[in-house]
């Protein structure tokens, strides 16, 4: 341990960590669940890190979709996770040794409404979810809920077209309304849809929509964020009429750049880059289409269905907080790039993990200043972690590259949090061991508790504390002064 030098952290930080149900819950048939997005990812063996994450960002094929649905050939890691689902009690009772003040997980849209387009929801799915809840409260741990992690019902997709048809909007809005009425009295925290600017890196994931669904794929995306936008501004106005006290926000990834170099042509296309990443915050906090966006839409022959109502409701209904992910930072060079968000270049001065992300805490410092400045909007950081391949020894794991990470990165947000942003929260990702999102495998590992599972499921799935669980408990109980 060592002292922070931005030790700057409020009496009452919420210090935690973050999991998603399509990751962690297994149970991919039990209560009445049907499949979802994640639960049609098979992991595919032999394949290189970097041909894995190029085929995320690509998508699968309508296709692809029906044969995963019906294949015994692969293993589908997401359909059994860690067994969350029946585990959660114990794994809770872990996180809370380590003092967590909160937890970020999400609810199952397919397990509440399995096809999604359904009258009324699965009482067994609402009961579970009543019984992890209490846990946490039980714990002192509070909840930040999302309502959407990649958990879109594959019957919204087979039978809808995805987020691009607006009829999936009433869905949402139903489901949402749900989880507000049966957990409203025991969950402040809601996100609406995790990383919602996602849409051109992980597009099936993020939208439900596939490749070769549309003719015209990236006006499809951005008639389906659209859509979310709106069917989140609708659940942040139903959330007004209640009485309990719900903080309903936003999520997304953090996808802004810098300029490769000081050339004014790197300089500006950074600038434009980063617009289109604010553009989904700008909607959601500022309640209107900045212009910049609108201009992208026309170059790009970009049109979409967009209502005076559906714009009156996003003027009216902004989201309560900011949620942000943070991984690594990116770069553009004019030279190679274009104002697209898969389109980026790696920084050479910085060192990056078997995945080829990046290790860069100054740039959650600069992440969170940019966010701060822009909305002034209280600030959950609800995922930040570091992948690597963990070795397991006599019931040990020696992760000193992960306590090197997280804690340069936390004092990065202390540093934040000095300069005036209003940071609340900081939850880990990944505190117990789970399933990647991007690349399906359990050797990603980001815990501070190991999950003996190997990549095709094998293993006891006994849970062993890292060195970093014992290090994360000593920052939470001195607030962050000792990282």
């Amino acid at each position: 341990m060592r002292q922070n030098k931005y030790a700057a952290f409020p009496e009452d930080f919420l210090w935690g960590g973050a999991i998603a149900a399509s990751q962690a819950d297994g149970a991919y048939s039990e209560d009445g669940k049907l499949p979802n997005l994640s639960d049609v990812q098979p992991y595919l063996k032999g394949m290189s890190n970097e041909e894995i994450q190029k085929l995320e960002m690509q998508g699968m094929t309508l296709e692809e979709v029906k044969k995963n649905l019906v294949d015994t050939t692969h293993y589908y890691p997401k359909r059994h996770g860690i067994d969350f689902y029946h585990t959660f009690e114990s794994d809770l009772e872990l996180l809370a040794e380590m003092g967590f003040k909160t937890f970020r997980t999400s609810i199952d849209w397919s397990r509440v409404f399995p096809n999604g387009d359904e009258t009324e929801p699965n009482e067994a799915a609402l009961k579970h979810y009543d019984k992890m809840i209490d846990k946490m409260k039980s714990l002192g741990i509070e909840p930040i809920i999302t309502m959407l992690h990649y958990e879109t019902p594959i019957n919204i997709t087979l039978q809808y077209g995805g987020w691009k048809n607006k009829e999936v909007i009433d869905m949402f809005e139903r489901y949402g309304k749900v989880l507000l009425e049966r957990f409203g009295d025991r969950v402040k925290y809601w996100i609406v849809i995790n990383q919602i600017n996602m849409i051109q890196i992980e597009p099936f994931l993020s939208l439900g929509i596939c490749k070769d669904q549309y003719d015209h794929i990236e006006e499809a995306e951005y008639q389906a964020v659209h859509n979310q936008m709106v069917a989140s501004a609708k659940i942040r106005k139903y959330a007004k009429t209640l009485k309990y006290d719900l903080e309903i926000g936003t999520m997304v990834a953090d996808g802004t750049v810098y300029p490769y170099s000081c050339k004014p042509d790197d300089v500006v296309l950074a600038m434009q880059h980063n617009r289109m990443q604010y553009f989904f915050t700008d909607v959601q906090f500022r309640g209107e289409y900045p212009r910049y966006a609108l201009h992208y839409f026309e170059e790009n022959n970009i049109h979409l269905d967009i209502t005076e109502n559906e714009i009156t409701l996003l003027r009216e209904n902004t989201m309560d907080y900011l949620a942000i992910s943070y991984y690594f930072s990116q770069m553009v060079d004019s030279t190679r790039n274009v104002n697209k968000a898969d389109s980026t270049t790696v920084n050479p001065n910085l060192e990056a993990n078997p995945w080829g992300w990046n290790v860069d805490p100054q740039g959650l410092y600069h992440t969170l200043s940019h966010y701060w400045d822009r909305y002034q909007k209280p600030i959950v950081i609800a995922e930040n972690g570091f992948g690597m391949y963990d070795k397991l020894e006599d019931g040990k794991v020696h992760d000193d590259y992960r306590i090197s990470y997280l804690g340069d990165h936390i004092e990065q947000v202390g540093r934040s949090i000095q300069d005036g942003a209003n940071v609340i929260a900081y939850c880990a990702w990944g505190p117990i061991d789970i399933i990647s999102c991007s690349s399906q495998q359990m050797s990603k590992r980001y815990g501070f508790i190991y999950v003996d599972l190997d990549d095709e499921g094998n293993g006891s799935g006994d849970r062993m504390r890292k060195d970093s669980f014992y290090w994360y408990k000593q920052v939470i109980s001195t607030n962050g002064s000792e990282v």
